[in-house]
């Protein structure tokens, strides 16, 4: 399951991809202190029908100083870095880091060793931004661990620190782009949600569903016309393309029924509410130094996403990202008018889509309008940001355009092509011919020594940082000019250092299959080490997020966990994933998903026949979506596996709905299905309408402060599955929310999942 409030998770344990994006710092007109003046405080737009859901603009609270050591006091043996963001000439980046143990915001040279820790406190930082001025950093924080977060600033040398938007923990911001004199930065806050008495641990609002909720239409098809509109103040209607025994000192129930809170869950019919009364999401520009005024740049009402990801030169237009998963759009939107003046759907996946030309004549846009597979658009603009054409400048047949970065002043496109799951690199130059629209140069290949590029950044005159991750290290940040080698950065672990002495990471194979219904799967087998090629072992079904996630060639400590237990994983791809084209990321919508549930029990039937796993000791495993599959799974094909480990999974469809954030609620609607008029679908595919079903033991993981799928989700299975005699235990880490960030936590959980599995999974 997936949220926008929720960009920006650590490379370990339960989710092991960054979430990727693109963040273009360019160089600055002059020295950091006579940059150009603030952009001038501006009357908000007309007040809308809907005031009460603008979230109110925020103003900058000074915090005390959190500077840290220069090297972590607590080291972990192999750390990670990713999501850096250079300063204008560089020579530096900012980026988060896990050495001591929770992801932290460091800076350094690139190319020396004398790192410092910007902010010592212990919540974990989600995203990071340098301002083209180089005068502040700009970073992205979860209080607690929880799914809420807020945004910050600190300037490089670790004073000044200062909250720039939610301060109220019921509030939740992220981060948007600077404006390219580094004036202001744009910040995107989520208004608190109507609060709502609580019953039997779940939320538990009277109100319907919003009325002008984006609605699921049925198995959609790649190139239908569905109308996307949102209320008054919205941003226009717009004609959509379109494609569903000890686990530690950690508290867990023991006893039948133990799990203290009784959690509701509906019967045939029941009578579980649609969903939390929603929020709205508001985007301003605020002045870190806060000698300006806020500036609105948008309010949705009950808005899934909004985030700006870039603005003009001048400040006239800014590009916004807004919509549901799998109608994502591309929004052009002039700041002084807040008039909308043009369109295009794009693609899910990374948040930072797109990116204006020096001139801001020229929209370049990752989109896969009308197509199977994202691209490099090309969108000419008038000076009141009207479209006067779109061309595709840049594609490939059967791959996505992952990652889209400016460099180069908006001179050079960097590309990141998705081929199976790794990454392949291309550097193309971008020209303006005088009354004719930017084109692009022939690519230039760059080679890259891991699998996966999860983020690319300038960082100043010809040289770009990477974020890099592959099946045989942790995630780092390589910097190189254009044209030669990429250099690991000194602060990144080294390769060697991956996992301790003994047991190299083992790399996976890609494998094919075809489901039932014809449609081609794929995945990749890690095969555990010591075994002979053939001989029948053990296999965990390990199922990812999303669902539009994509399982990806990168090192996942969870995975060399059972691996050396003498567990083999097969980690597929099922329907509704990324990276295999617009048709195959739709083909779980609606009805849909019940074909879905069948990939898992045609992947299992594949790695018995092609691993080769044992069929009579197959278990399955997922986080987030996977956690749902996971619960669907044992369900649905309760002969087939032996165990399970359900890790932040919903298990009822119409409880997720109500008791999730309200813009991720909005969000998800299009691909499950609307929690009214798509009732009785949800409840039919939720795994708690078959409870009576499971037969096999099960494991449910989850972290306390996770509001994306709150963890009654899984205290409900847990408890149903103990009511019916099978056993059940249910392990709930603290400080932690949808995405577990602490080393502490991982450590416990992998071990936990390994000892889980080990036992379930032992020869008869």
């Amino acid at each position: 399951m997936t949220g926008e409030a929720t960009t920006g998770t650590a490379p370990e344990a339960s989710d092991t991809r960054i979430p990727p994006g693109a963040s273009d710092p360019l160089t600055p007109p002059g020295a950091s202190d006579t940059r150009t003046p603030p952009l001038p405080a501006q009357e908000p737009a007309p007040p809308e029908p809907r005031e009460t859901h603008r979230a109110a603009a925020p103003a900058p609270v000074p915090l005390p100083e959190a500077e840290g050591p220069r090297d972590a006091v607590t080291r972990l043996r192999a750390h990670g870095c990713w999501y850096p963001s250079a300063d204008p000439d560089g020579t530096e980046a900012a980026f988060i880091c896990d050495r001591g143990g929770v992801p932290q915001l460091w800076a350094g040279p690139v190319d020396g060793e004398g790192v410092r820790l910007l902010d010592s406190s212990p919540d974990p930082v989600k995203e990071v931004a340098w301002s083209p001025d180089g005068r502040w950093i700009a970073y992205t924080t979860a209080p607690g661990g929880g799914e809420h977060s807020r945004v910050l600033c600190v300037r490089p040398d670790g004073t000044g620190r200062r909250l720039l938007a939610g301060a109220d923990p019921d509030t939740s911001a992220y981060l948007g782009c600077w404006a390219r004199d580094g004036s202001a930065v744009a910040v995107t806050l989520a208004a608190p949600a109507a609060s709502r008495p609580q019953r039997d641990g779940l939320w538990q609002p009277s109100d319907p569903a919003p009325a002008h909720w984006t609605a699921r239409d049925g198995r959609a098809t790649l190139l239908g016309t569905t109308a996307y509109a949102t209320g008054p103040g919205g941003l226009g209607t717009t004609a959509y393309a379109t494609g569903p025994d000890g686990l530690g000192t950690t508290a867990y129930a023991t006893g039948p029924g133990g799990l203290g809170t009784t959690v509701h869950a509906p019967g045939p019919g029941g009578g579980t509410p649609a969903a939390r009364t929603g929020a709205g999401l508001s985007a301003y520009l605020i002045d870190p130094d806060g000698l300006a005024s806020p500036v609105l740049l948008a309010t949705e009402p009950d808005a899934p996403t909004l985030r700006v990801c870039d603005l003009t030169a001048d400040g006239r237009l800014a590009l916004l990202r807004r919509g549901p998963r799998g109608r994502r759009e591309a929004v052009v939107r002039r700041v002084v008018d807040t008039a909308t003046t043009f369109t295009l759907p794009v693609a899910d996946g990374d948040q930072w889509i797109g990116r204006f030309s020096p001139d801001g004549r020229t929209l370049w846009l990752r989109s896969d309008a009308g197509r199977e597979y994202a691209a490099l658009f090309a969108v000419a603009l008038d000076a009141d940001g009207t479209a006067l054409g779109t061309r595709v400048v840049a594609e490939r047949a059967d791959s996505d355009l992952d990652l889209l970065t400016l460099a180069h002043h908006g001179r050079t496109a960097v590309l990141a092509w998705n081929v199976r799951g790794a990454s392949e690199l291309d550097v193309v130059e971008t020209s303006a011919r005088p009354g004719a629209p930017d084109t692009t140069g022939p690519p230039r290949p760059v080679p890259l020594p891991h699998e996966v590029v999860t983020r690319i950044t300038a960082a100043g005159a010809g040289r770009l940082l990477l974020a890099l991750s592959g099946s045989q290290r942790r995630p780092g940040v390589w910097w190189a000019h254009e044209g030669v080698s990429l250099l690991r950065t000194p602060w990144s672990a080294r390769d060697e250092d991956t996992v301790p002495p003994g047991r190299p990471p083992v790399r996976p194979v890609l494998t094919r299959l075809t489901a039932r219904d014809g449609l081609p799967l794929g995945g990749w087998y890690y095969r555990a080490p010591g075994r002979a090629p053939h001989e029948p072992a053990p296999c965990v079904v390990h199922l990812h997020g999303g669902p539009e996630d994509q399982e990806r060639p990168v090192f996942d400590p969870l995975y060399h966990e059972l691996l050396g237990r003498g567990l083999d994983v097969f980690a597929p791809d099922v329907r509704g994933s990324g990276g295999h084209g617009r048709s195959f990321v739709d083909a779980d919508l609606g009805t849909g998903r019940f074909a879905a549930l069948d990939d898992v029990a045609d992947c299992a039937a594949h790695a018995v026949t092609a691993g080769p796993a044992d069929p009579t000791r197959l278990a399955v495993m997922g986080r987030s979506y996977g956690g749902y599959l996971t619960f669907a799974s044992l369900v649905w094909h309760p002969e087939l596996f032996r165990t399970g480990v359900a890790v932040c999974g919903m298990s009822d469809l119409l409880t997720f709905f109500a008791g999730t954030e309200p813009w991720i609620a909005e969000s998800a609607a299009h691909k499950y299905g609307h929690p009214e008029r798509d009732r009785e679908l949800l409840r039919t595919l939720s795994p708690m309408s078959r409870i009576d079903a499971l037969r096999a033991p099960l494991l449910a993981v989850h972290g306390e402060h996770d509001t994306n799928v709150p963890p009654g989700e899984s205290e409900q299975f847990v408890r149903a599955a103990r009511e019916r005699g099978v056993p059940a235990e249910l392990l709930v880490l603290r400080d932690e929310g949808h995405d577990f960030l602490r080393a502490e936590n991982r450590r416990l959980f992998r071990r936990a999942a390994g000892d889980w599995m080990e036992r379930h999974l032992r020869p008869f």
